[in-house]
C-alpha cells in the first residue's frame, strides 16, 4: 500500500490547497524554498513542485514540511475559505475500489485524545455536563442517528455523518429513533 498522494484535476483530495497554503506560509514564515527544504528535510525540488501543484508527497513528508512553518498537518492540507471542522477531503486511495481515508474535519486539541465507542438504545438519553474551556468533541455516527443538543440547539447527525464542537457547553445525545445508535466519539483537550 502507498501513502502517497496522487494531484489531479478531477478528485478533491487533501493536496487541493497544499500549494498556496504552503507558498503563504512559508512566506509568512519568512522561509525561501532552501531554508525550507533545509529545515525540513525534503528538497527544494519537492517544494517547488507542491508550490506549482505539479509534485506527489507523503502525507508523513507533509508533516515535516510542517514543522519548521510553525504549523499543524491540518493548515497545509485545508481550504483557508472552509471551516476546519468539515475538511472532508480524500487523503487516501488504495488500489482496490472501495479502498479509502477521507479526513473529515479538525479541532484543537492541548494535551489529551480520547476514543470511545457510544451506544443508546432506542429512546435513551445521555445528558453532560459542559467541559473546561477548550474541550472539544468529535462524533461520528456508526448507525441509527443522533440528535445533538448544544446550547439548546439541535442538529441531526445520520449514520455516515458527523459533527465537531466544542463541548464547554451544554450539550446531550438522545436516541429518538427506533433503531440502536452507534457512534464513535473523540474527546480532545
Amino acid at each position: 500500500m502507498s501513502n502517497i498522494l496522487h494531484i489531479t484535476s478531477s478528485t478533491p483530495d487533501v493536496l487541493t490547497h497544499v500549494g498556496t497554503n504552503l507558498r503563504r506560509l512559508r512566506k509568512q514564515a519568512g522561509l525561501s524554498q532552501t531554508n525550507l527544504a533545509e529545515a525540513s528535510g525534503i528538497s527544494r525540488r519537492m517544494i517547488a513542485g507542491l508550490e506549482a501543484g505539479t509534485a506527489n508527497i507523503s502525507l508523513a513528508s507533509l508533516d515535516k514540511l510542517a514543522g519548521p512553518l510553525g504549523v499543524g498537518f491540518v493548515d497545509l492540507v485545508s481550504d483557508p475559505a472552509r471551516e476546519r471542522r468539515r475538511i472532508e477531503a480524500m487523503a487516501w486511495r488504495g488500489k482496490l475500489p472501495g479502498s479509502q481515508a477521507v479526513l473529515l474535519g479538525a479541532a484543537p486539541a492541548s494535551c489529551e485524545a480520547q476514543l470511545w465507542i457510544w451506544s443508546l438504545a432506542a429512546g435513551e438519553e445521555y445528558i453532560a455536563e459542559p467541559d473546561p474551556e477548550g474541550w472539544h468533541e468529535m462524533v461520528y455516527v456508526i448507525e441509527g442517528a443522533l440528535r445533538l443538543e448544544l446550547s439548546g440547539k439541535t442538529q441531526r447527525i445520520g449514520a455516515d455523518d458527523f459533527a465537531i464542537y466544542s463541548s464547554a457547553q451544554p450539550y446531550a445525545y438522545f436516541n429518538d429513533g427506533d433503531v440502536r445508535l452507534r457512534f464513535v466519539r473523540n474527546v480532545l483537550r
